[in-house]
């Protein structure tokens, strides 16, 4: 290491004019025990004479959090008013203008109110470090800028609040505050997190097991990175390179028939040592045959599998190229199987892979695994075919170039007419591949020589200058279409590269817009329709192991078919035609799996009968990947909305049971008091008394009826049974109606009724629209002071006819008007609040949807109390004759 990378570490280590000391207590998730943990280190801090103050630490009710923030000082929130709420932050100015030594902020990612000096608190942090002031403060992982969408990908929760990275990387100190999953939950469960309420929807939405897991993996992987980039910089500033602690096993693999068994054997070796390991591939633009490729992508498969990671390189060297890499990524051991043996070996004895590597790693472990008995029989396969017409393009190629050189001949000088054949050879290279390639420049070799070179029209030699002369042409010949048929193939696989990745783009855009199982596999068939030369079939199968074709071709399966993919769906590996396993029928099957098992069999079958090409099984593969994971995502989502609508019927049967053994008890019991008094006294009670009762008991009656339609009809109204018999019907007597039904309910008030003139006619369900308006005019009566002033309006505008009823009751406040159309929701408000069964603008929100119509909340009377309305569209007027005017 050089004097001027050692001074630059060691001046990013020398504090920066006096700017303060951060230290971030680092979790995995809420409740793991950083505030604790914060709290518990200023403790220590006071008791040692510290100057500190507590800024702002949010217990969220945690009596043990709370109790560790007994006898430190802490410092006074400010209020802030935003849009009419005074709401508590941190006081910034006071602080700066009596600084601590050491101040507590928790919640490093929180957004302050509006109107705050800075949006976010770690800007205050910022702020406070640049003043001298020492910050102890805590962040969740998922928190951190850079893996906001590894977290989303993970939890499925976009985080808005979210702190750059740069801050914890300046950070003078990270403690990791980590807590099992398992003790978490069970924290959650006790309320020693949430209020068990919040608690509960949690676990349901964050705080799963995998969700955590793969939180507190990336909590690591974060600390874990601090620690070793420290240790990096400590090592820079004596001048030295930082040792691998914990290291990495890298194995080399190419597309040899071994490299399956190289991918098992690094796995274990990983095992044994406890070491992360990755699988590379060095592509050096060489090229490769089918068969070459599906083992590569077969051992990039396996190496996923078994937990590796896969990393794919481009370089002219593999040594270099591997070695680069490990230096980069700190690995420790390097894995490579034994050269195969060449011809040039015999020549070059030890300039294999491994004893490259070995000159060139110096402090790095290189293990070979030796496989040289294996690969024979993959050596023995044929050769591929010659390319006859190639060659014959070759030769063409030549002779017309050896055409274009006699015209030229008496124009130009001689060491130029190699030119035209060297265009010649080029052309070839890029057309074809080398083997045509190097032909081309041996005849344009010989042309040159027979046709231009003294003597002519001969084979024979006579100048040293003209031996130079043939010999650089041939070298060049040779490097050109070398180096075109390189570019050549490499432009192939870009090409390749470019077709799956456009494919993969493709279905993941269409299957991000899928919501179901159904649009998944129909977003699947719509990818797959392109291809005109496959059939494709999904298939699913039962717990009695009956399959079912979910997409794609409708047939039945013959047994070599059923047995394939029976086989691939027990086992989780490809099975059918062009496999090993059970290849007697016509399709290819791929198992579509998440963690818990397969969801769906994906089938391919050629139409001509052919294999299936390596290439396309290999797209087949990388497609299926996205797919099984939107279908995971979609069983998901259905096994969560078959929990919500379990948890809703408990909530439906638990308020109706409720609702039974209160609201309908209530009458009953009322009722039954009234007639045993009249029973057991009979004359004994006064004309009058004996009439209150009767009344009594009639208005009981009537409640319960009331009580009791709403019942039927909000059944009616979930079952689709509610019939309209529409008539046209004058919206004033439907209002005259209501008000005669509900005159002892609102006899206590006085009520205003304003209608308007010319209203048009109304052509709906008079009974329906009726009770729903007493269900209104019901609800506004039981919230209303005594005595206190209930208007019912009627107007016709916009195309709509508005029944609208208001009072001077409590009011609804903004967040709870959506909430008044649910069942058995009701608004407690005083003694008075909370009465009925919550059914009653339930029904009424239905019975107007059933027309078409709306319900809408607004504010009351003088600005206070409620106002319902009614909006009921006004259709084309019927013609009246003029007979009956």
């Amino acid at each position: 290491m050089n004097d001027a990378a050692r001074a630059d570490a060691l001046l990013a280590d020398l504090p920066r004019g006096g700017r303060g000391r951060l230290k971030v207590f680092l979790g995995a998730a809420p409740g793991v025990g950083k505030t604790f943990a914060m709290l518990q280190a200023a403790q220590a801090q006071l008791r040692q004479g510290v100057d500190l103050r507590v800024g702002v630490v949010e217990t969220h009710g945690r009596a043990e959090t709370e109790a560790l923030l007994t006898g430190l000082p802490q410092q006074p929130a400010q209020r802030i008013e935003y849009r009419g709420v005074a709401l508590s932050e941190m006081d910034l100015d006071a602080i700066l203008a009596r600084p601590p030594a050491l101040l507590l902020v928790d919640e490093l990612a929180h957004s302050n109110v509006p109107g705050s000096r800075h949006g976010k608190r770690w800007q205050d942090v910022q702020e406070l470090l640049d003043a001298g002031i020492d910050v102890y403060t805590t962040v969740n992982v998922q928190h951190l800028e850079a893996l906001n969408d590894q977290v989303r990908d993970i939890t499925g929760v976009q985080v808005r609040e979210t702190v750059p990275d740069w801050v914890l990387q300046e950070a003078d100190e990270i403690l990791l505050i980590d807590l099992p999953p398992r003790e978490l939950l069970e924290r959650l469960r006790d309320g020693k997190v949430y209020v068990p309420e919040q608690a509960r929807a949690a676990i349901d939405a964050f705080f799963s097991q995998t969700n955590l897991t793969a939180l507190r993996e990336l909590a690591m992987q974060t600390a874990a990175a601090r620690v070793d980039a420290d240790l990096n910089r400590r090592y820079r500033q004596q001048g030295l390179e930082a040792p691998a602690v914990r290291g990495r096993l890298l194995l080399g693999i190419d597309g040899d028939g071994q490299a399956e068994r190289l991918v098992r054997h690094a796995c274990r070796v990983a095992e044994r040592r406890h070491l992360p390991w990755s699988v590379v591939h060095v592509d050096t633009g060489g090229e490769r045959d089918e068969a070459r490729l599906g083992n590569l992508q077969a051992a990039q498969q396996l190496a996923e599998r078994l937990g590796g990671e896969v990393v794919l390189l481009r370089g002219d060297s593999v040594a270099d190229t591997l070695i680069e890499h490990a230096r980069e990524r700190r690995a420790s051991l390097i894995l490579v199987g034994r050269s195969r043996r060449r011809l040039r070996r015999r020549w070059h004895v030890g300039r294999g892979l491994a004893e490259r590597l070995l000159g060139l790693g110096e402090g790095l472990e290189v293990s070979v695994l030796d496989t040289e008995a294996d690969r024979a029989p993959a050596l023995a396969h044929a050769r591929p075919p010659v390319q006859w017409p190639a060659y014959g393009l070759a030769l063409l190629a030549t002779g017309v170039a050896a055409a274009v050189a006699l015209g030229l001949a008496r124009f130009v000088e001689l060491p130029n007419i190699s030119l035209v054949f060297l265009a010649a050879v080029l052309v070839i290279a890029v057309r074809s591949s080398l083997g045509p390639a190097l032909a081309c420049a041996g005849l344009s070799f010989l042309a040159y020589n027979f046709l231009f070179i003294q003597p002519t029209l001969t084979l024979s030699i006579q100048r040293q200058e003209d031996v130079l002369t043939l010999l650089f042409f041939v070298l060049m010949a040779g490097l050109t279409g070398n180096l075109a048929t390189r570019q050549r193939r490499q432009l192939q696989v870009l090409r390749q590269t470019q077709a799956e990745t456009t494919a993969l783009l493709d279905l993941s855009r269409r299957l991000t817009a899928a919501t179901d199982r159904q649009a998944v596999l129909a977003a699947a068939m719509q990818q797959f329709g392109h291809w005109s030369d496959v059939d494709v079939s999904v298939l699913a199968r039962s717990d009695d192991g009956v399959w079912r074709v979910e997409a794609g071709v409708q047939r039945l399966l013959a047994e070599p078919e059923r047995a394939a993919a029976d086989w691939s769906w027990k086992h989780g590996q490809p099975a059918g035609a062009g496999t090993g396993t059970l290849p007697g029928g016509r399709w290819w099957w791929w198992p579509l799996s998440a963690e818990e098992g397969p969801l769906a069999l994906l089938g391919i079958s050629t139409r001509d009968g052919s294999a299936l090409a390596p290439e396309r099984r290999r797209l087949i593969a990388a497609l299926g990947q996205p797919l099984a994971q939107a279908l995971a995502r979609a069983q998901l989502a259905e096994d969560l909305e078959a929990a919500r609508l379990h948890g809703q019927t408990e909530e439906l049967r638990s308020a109706l049971l409720a609702s039974v053994s209160h609201d309908l008890r209530t009458p009953l019991t009322a009722m039954r008091g009234s007639i045993d008094s009249l029973l057991a006294l009979g004359e004994q009670i006064p004309l009058a008394d004996r009439r209150e009762l009767l009344e009594g008991t009639r208005d009981e009656a009537e409640r319960l009826d009331r009580y009791i339609q709403n019942l039927l009809d909000m059944t009616r109204l979930g079952h689709g049974e509610l019939k309209l018999a529409r008539d046209w019907i004058a919206p004033a007597d439907i209002v005259a109606s209501a008000l005669q039904r509900l005159r002892p309910v609102l006899a206590p008030l006085q009520v205003e009724v304003q209608v308007a003139d010319e209203l048009p006619l109304l052509y709906a369900h008079a009974a329906l629209i009726e009770q729903a308006l007493v269900n209104v005019l019901e609800n506004a009566a039981r919230f209303s002071p005594h005595p206190g002033r209930l208007r019912v309006s009627l107007e016709a505008a916009d195309g709509e006819l508005r029944f609208a009823v208001s009072d001077e009751g409590p009011g609804i406040p903004e967040p709870e008007r959506e909430r008044i159309f649910d069942m058995f929701y009701t608004v407690a408000r005083g003694d008075r609040g909370g009465q009925g069964t919550g059914l009653g603008l339930a029904i009424c929100q239905g019975m107007v949807g059933a027309h078409g119509g709306r319900v809408s909340v607004g504010e009351g009377l003088d600005g206070q109390g409620t106002t319902l309305t009614l909006h009921l569209p006004v259709h084309p007027q019927p013609q009246m004759d003029e007979e009956s005017a």
